[in-house]
């Protein structure tokens, strides 16, 4: 391995019953959940382990549910004595790595982000606002037409420049319909409504960045002991005024995942460890690089294999 990093999902790819067997069978994994229900006064574990999946896909739930179980999970990746050069997460997975970088303590991440979730849900009326995965348009093309579309019909603007062929764009119910029957003139292959509550990564989620902005003020930040690769630059960033900024920005405006792993590779990373829920990120960074190793560790099953593998490397060297 040349050099590693460690990357964390974000909204969409919770499942109920995510991360019960580290909760089971690692004590320091257990104990971060404990300290979630305590953090927030309420039994999140009840949630993630046993759903119903309504409760747990609600915005204000998911975004601490996965948070807890990704860095539950890294307590245990942690055992291995693997320090990753970078860290990075895909939208509310880049407070996951923030925790994993020191920025910010565990418990005010997570009472962070269920704020993140319910200002997010507030800031526009149910049913006025939606996204979109666009898939196989020319990224320079769908800008221009989100452009065009914004203007005629309403605001609509890329959310997610997830990987080449596949980008999520954001915004009004009428520029996001627009953009479905209008796709093909970016060169789109598909356009598919997604089911979410709110047009996330847009500019009219700025309410939303605005009481975050409040609520970060409160929260104690050090500068990272890792560089963290923010969604807002696709690049990395050690210091905490600036990450405060970053994360502010981050709400209403693109995830430039592609460009992020793109960045990290330029670096000398061909190993991306995706730990939390799911295999979303390890699928997306195979389309930016088919050469680079990942990982997904969502289970005790995966991790041992992980580990077994590990030993193999560093006994043969």
């Amino acid at each position: 391995m040349k050099r590693i990093a460690f990357v964390f999902p974000g909204q969409g790819a919770q499942a109920v019953g995510m991360g019960k067997d580290f909760y089971d069978g690692h004590a320091a994994a257990r104990s971060r959940f404990e300290q979630a229900d305590e953090a927030l006064g309420f039994k999140l574990t009840d949630i993630i382990f046993q759903g119903p999946e309504e409760e747990l896909k609600k915005t204000a739930n998911t975004q601490p549910a996965l948070l807890t179980t990704s860095i539950a999970i890294l307590e245990a990746v942690k055992e291995l004595g693997i320090e990753p050069d970078f860290v990075a997460g895909h939208s509310l997975g880049e407070y996951s790595a923030l925790v994993a970088a020191g920025v910010m303590s565990f418990e005010d991440a997570v009472r962070t982000v269920r704020a993140r979730g319910e200002f997010m849900e507030q800031a526009v009326p149910s049913g006025q606002g939606g996204m979109a995965a666009v898939l196989g348009a020319d990224r320079e093309k769908l800008a221009e037409l989100c452009r065009t579309v914004s203007s005629e019909a309403g605001v609509v603007e890329m959310a997610n420049v997830n990987c080449t062929g596949q980008i999520v764009v954001s915004g009004s119910s009428e520029g996001v319909q627009a953009i479905v029957e209008r796709g093909k003139e970016a060169g789109a292959k598909r356009v598919i409504p997604l089911e979410v509550s709110g047009p996330f990564h847009s500019s009219l989620m700025k309410p939303a960045a605005d009481k975050l902005a409040v609520t970060l003020g409160g929260v104690a930040m050090q500068d990272a002991s890792i560089p963290v690769v923010a969604n807002v630059t696709a690049d990395s960033v050690l210091q905490a005024d600036q990450i405060r900024t970053l994360l502010v920005d981050q709400v209403v405006s693109p995830v430039l995942w592609e460009d992020s792993i793109a960045w990290m590779i330029a670096q000398g990373v061909d190993t991306f460890v995706e730990i939390g829920s799911g295999t979303v990120l390890a699928g997306l960074i195979k389309k930016v690089d088919k050469q680079v190793q990942t990982v997904s560790i969502n289970s005790c099953e995966s991790l041992e294999k992980f580990a077994a593998e590990l030993q193999a490397v560093r006994t043969s060297s």
